[in-house]
């Protein structure tokens, strides 16, 4: 008899090749059931709510598996998987949602985290978890941008692919520019779902914007053309935290 797990967890996307299994490179899915094997002496197949690219973190995965010993607690788990997972990966939270439980298709909303470091001096411990950026950014002028894009859009251009056998109509509910202290801009996006490279996208086009090189109706331009050439290309993945899902 198997109980359905499922977990939230963070990890430093530095040393893997993105989120989803590959075979002959370090995968965060790979990693995470390498040590369900070990574990429970059994492969185990896992559903994760997104995939993030190469160098990508995230503060808030969740996962769902079947465990094959119901008598385990939470607890038990997440101790069980914390004891056998790498050091970069750690799992916050464990619990038991309803039996078909998808985290892919449930999630009511995804919230992604894209830090710019705006100093003009390196700093040598944010480079692995920001965008070093140190030329000056106008953050007004990337929050009047920003509004161009909430709402239902066809994101087509702000993807990473050729995504023609995706849906590129996407929802954003909320985009902030916030100014965490002085020389750190967090770009805070809220939305169901995302195209690959999207939020990149939308960070590298914000910035042309904040640095003058774009007026802020350029977004504007930019989402109706539906065209990838017209975009500004995309933010380095070291910036981009999946920071939550909601459900």
């Amino acid at each position: 008899m198997f109980k359905r797990v499922a977990i939230e967890f963070a990890y430093d996307g530095t040393d893997f090749f993105g989120y989803q299994i590959q075979p002959s490179v370090r995968t965060v899915q790979g990693e995470l059931e390498k040590a369900l094997e070990r574990i429970f002496k059994t492969k185990i197949s896992t559903v994760a709510a997104g995939r993030t690219d190469t160098g990508v973190h995230a503060c808030g995965q969740v996962v769902a598996f079947d465990c094959p010993n119901p008598r385990l607690s939470e607890n038990d788990i997440r101790n069980a998987l914390n004891a056998n997972l790498p050091s970069d990966i750690y799992v916050k939270r464990v619990w038991f949602p309803h039996e078909k439980f998808n985290p892919r298709y449930e999630a009511k909303k995804r919230i992604y985290h894209y830090y710019i470091f705006n100093g003009k001096l390196k700093n040598l411990f944010f480079r692995k978890y920001s965008w070093w950026f140190p030329y000056e950014i106008d953050i007004e002028a990337m929050r009047e941008g920003a509004r161009y894009l909430i709402g239902t859009h066809d994101f087509v251009a702000f993807s990473k692919k050729d995504e023609e056998k995706e849906n590129t109509v996407k929802t954003i509910h909320n985009l902030r520019v916030i100014k965490l202290r002085r020389e750190i801009i967090l770009v805070r996006v809220e939305g169901i779902s995302f195209l690959r490279g999207m939020v990149r996208s939308i960070v590298a086009n914000l910035v042309k914007v904040g640095t003058h090189q774009w007026p802020p109706e350029r977004i504007r331009e930019v989402l109706l053309s539906k065209d990838r050439s017209e975009s500004a290309g995309l933010a380095p993945p070291h910036g981009l935290f999946l920071y939550r899902v909601l459900f």
